[in-house]
């Protein structure tokens, strides 16, 4: 069950949660950067050959820079703390479809195998879109119905992100679209798993 905020006692100020920074800037930037870039190049900028060779390049920069940033950049932008064992993520699963998942400060199992997915996608998306520009497979039915498929796929992917992200802000009292604005949430208290404090809970 998620954690209720502390009741103050009768005639005492309520206190707000402590709030800690979770998410740095380059991990803020890369998730922007991609929904801007993800809309505009699926909504906006179809007309244009040289607007959306453009937008895909910057965010298969963005996609290789967030792939080193979770090696080498802070404690929860590191894929290291929470990409899930098969067993923690079947044990969330089952909390999930009983709803008594935990509150995650960071990553939750689900939201960590989503992120891996989404990258994954962007990369062949942008990688089959730069292969298109190319004498080499210009025209090449594969490499056509592949960046097809995995822009549809990101697409379905997205809308259940945004729906995932909605539900988890109601089900924990706390919003997560704005957490990834300012890089904070409420910190860690009661059943909730940080792993910044729970070195090797996975």
């Amino acid at each position: 069950m998620s954690q209720a905020w502390p009741v103050a006692a009768p005639g005492a100020a309520a206190v707000p949660p402590q709030r800690i920074m979770i998410w740095d800037i380059v991990v803020r930037v890369f998730h922007w950067t991609v929904v801007a870039g993800v809309t505009a190049n699926l909504f906006l900028a179809e007309g244009s050959k040289h607007a959306h060779h453009r937008i895909g390049y910057l965010v298969l920069v963005a996609v290789a820079v967030r792939l080193v940033w979770g090696l080498v950049g802070t404690r929860h932008a590191r894929f290291s703390d929470f990409v899930p064992r098969p067993a923690r993520l079947w044990s969330y699963a089952k909390a999930l479809l009983a709803r008594r998942e935990p509150r995650y400060v960071g990553h939750n199992p689900a939201g960590a195998v989503m992120m891996i997915a989404l990258i994954v996608l962007l990369a062949v998306c942008g990688v089959t879109g730069w292969m298109q520009t190319l004498d080499a497979f210009w025209g090449v039915p594969w490499v056509q119905d592949l960046h097809e498929a995995a822009a549809n796929i990101i697409m379905v992917l997205a809308g259940l992100h945004i729906f995932a992200a909605v539900r988890e802000s109601v089900r924990h009292r706390e919003n997560l679209i704005w957490s990834m604005i300012t890089g904070r949430k409420r910190a860690s208290s009661g059943s909730d798993v940080d792993h910044a404090t729970a070195s090797g809970r996975r």
